[in-house]
């Protein structure tokens, strides 16, 4: 394999749908407030996808270096794992696209608030520095919030809340009560990914000591956090629908939880933790899906 796929490897661009959801999802509620900038919707998409691969290379080093990511890990093999990129490439790996974040967020923030604004450049300076940290700390260093539960905290908050309201307010400059209802939607579907995920590596993560959620409660009850989540999932973004005055179109995105609600009944049905697999791609397919017909609903015909 050369050096670019390895990076791509790496990168692990199947992950990037789910990053950019809340973008979308974001975007679209200022569409329905009346704002929209290509600019601002460019750089977001950037930023987040820039977070999403630092946060991967953090996770493969991370993993790989604490020897989390084994011979008998489920899934995808880690480029660390496999001897595709050293611990010290993805070490410069990160540092660079450290880097590129920063400069990011920085565009970002001055494209929306720009140079005479000093207090929401600083919160969102202060954000953007949260978020990379979060990136990095999920599993590197030895107080890795991964491998102390809370990583659906995290992810609930920054693919959810952050992203949605915070790309929200990049565009409209406020945040209104109602749109809380689709941000959590987002994270709610956002943490069944990770769920899902942690319920495949269930053994592995014990056996070495990465107490995820799923492992301390094991696999039983985080089958059914995972329906809990989901269908809370479902329950808010039609609460949302239902308090909105956009055209009865907007219900079409509705449609995008059908696959989900089948993913829950394999899910049922699955009784081997390996045999979750196959579900991760299709879950995060569907949280992306339902994304974008929330915003074609809410840009396009509103």
């Amino acid at each position: 394999m050369t050096k670019v796929k390895a990076w791509l490897n790496a990168a692990r661009l199947r992950t990037l749908p789910l990053s950019i959801s809340g973008i979308i999802v974001g975007t679209a509620l200022a569409a329905y407030y009346g704002v929209t900038n290509i600019t601002i919707f460019s750089l977001a998409l950037c930023t987040t996808i820039g977070l999403q691969v630092t946060s991967n290379f953090a996770n493969d080093y991370g993993d790989g270096v604490k020897g989390t990511d084994g011979d008998d890990r489920i899934g995808p093999k880690r480029a660390l794992q496999s001897g595709l990129l050293s611990a010290a490439d993805l070490k410069k790996g990160i540092y660079i696209s450290i880097i590129i974040n920063a400069v990011l967020i920085v565009s970002l923030i001055i494209t929306s608030f720009g140079l005479k604004e000093i207090l929401y450049p600083i919160l969102f300076l202060m954000l953007g520095s949260f978020a990379i940290w979060a990136a990095i700390k999920y599993t590197v260093g030895k107080s890795a919030y991964g491998y102390q539960g809370l990583g659906d905290v995290f992810v609930f908050i920054f693919f959810g809340l952050v992203s949605v309201l915070g790309s929200m307010f990049l565009y409209v400059k406020f945040i209104s009560l109602i749109s809380v209802l689709p941000a959590i939607a987002i994270g709610l579907l956002s943490v069944g990914v990770l769920n899902l995920n942690n319920m495949r590596d269930i053994k592995s993560d014990a056996a070495v000591g990465k107490n995820t959620l799923a492992v301390k409660m094991g696999l039983s009850r985080a089958k059914n956090y995972h329906y809990t989540i989901l269908v809370l999932s479902l329950l808010c973004l039609f609460c949302f629908l239902l308090t909105t005055n956009a055209s009865q179109l907007r219900y079409v995105s509705l449609v995008g939880y059908i696959p989900v609600l089948v993913h829950l009944r394999k899910v049922a049905l699955t009784n081997k933790a390996a045999d979750l697999d196959p579900e991760l791609k299709k879950l995060a397919l569907s949280t992306f899906f339902i994304a974008i017909l929330f915003f074609i609903s809410y840009y396009y015909f509103l």
